[in-house]
């Protein structure tokens, strides 16, 4: 079996440079296949690339998004995996440990029909918890996470947390789970909210999404989504904005029953015009 990184960027070479280390560096019992896909990086990411012997490049014209570079390394490596494979997502804004992988794949190996993410922990001393998971409420269009509704000590103690979506941030999936449910869906879901509603739709055919307890991500307390539109139009139909409005639609209609779908569109109405009254 092989674990098939996907790791896109644009720019942030310096970034690029230490998850890479990261990745060179861990400690796994199957072999990495790392691929980066550099959508259309100007900083000189694209020459460093080329002289890795051990990475794969993928290359975008700066159009792909998150989404797009993703959709376009599960293509790639479609067609010379095995179904038993898997797929990690990682970004280059953050830093792992040499036994980062390991332990997703051991969660993943012992809770089967799994997928399996990691927590976000504070880069800096004395690495306080940030994130764990996401908590979705359809009927509220909100996202909490579970360190909102349980207390951290309680998550703490158990070795693995069930939650609603993954974060691509670093979340293993077995291939087939992607293959299955036919991977990103990246001309509705460019960039924001596409790595949750892919792991939506992979829930949905039957797999748990479980967040390791053990496996942390290491970033800023910044991360995130920090856009900030300067019209209403640019909140609402820029890529990069959280409420970019095909993205959210096709989220959550994602994210809803049979009974929350028929009500969608008067939700929506009325979540938008909220917007456009604070705005």
């Amino acid at each position: 079996m092989t674990i098939h990184v996907l790791m896109p960027v644009f720019n942030r070479l310096d970034m690029t440079k230490a998850m890479l280390s990261c990745l060179l560096a861990q400690r796994t019992d199957e072999p990495l296949h790392i691929v980066v896909i550099d959508d259309g990086s100007t900083d000189g990411t694209a020459e460093f690339l080329r002289n890795q012997p051990h990475v794969e490049r993928l290359e975008g014209d700066g159009s792909l998004w998150w989404g797009g570079a993703i959709d376009l390394g599960i293509k790639a490596i479609q067609n010379r995996s095995a179904p038993e494979d898997w797929v990690l997502f990682v970004n280059n804004d953050t830093h792992i440990e040499p036994d980062f992988v390991q332990t997703l794949l051991d969660t993943a190996r012992n809770n089967p029909q799994s997928a399996v993410g990691s927590t976000v922990r504070n880069v800096e001393r004395p690495h306080e918890l940030l994130s764990v998971g996401a908590v979705i409420n359809p009927w509220r269009f909100k996202v909490q996470d579970a360190m909102a509704i349980r207390p951290i000590a309680e998550l703490e103690r158990g070795d693995s947390v069930e939650v609603d979506a993954l974060s691509g941030r670093g979340v293993l999936f077995p291939l087939r789970a992607v293959t299955e449910v036919r991977g990103m869906r990246p001309r509705r879901l460019p960039h924001y909210l596409a790595d949750y509603e892919l792991s939506l739709r992979i829930h949905r055919a039957g797999w748990k999404l479980l967040v390791s307890m053990q496996a942390p991500v290491y970033s800023s307390n910044e991360f995130g989504n920090s856009f900030k539109g300067k019209s209403l139009r640019e909140v609402l139909f820029s890529v990069r904005s959280p409420s970019y409005v095909p993205a959210n639609l096709s989220f959550w209609w994602s994210a809803s029953n049979l009974v929350q779908k028929m009500t969608l569109p008067a939700r929506v109405l009325a979540y938008f015009m909220g917007l456009a009254i604070k705005k």
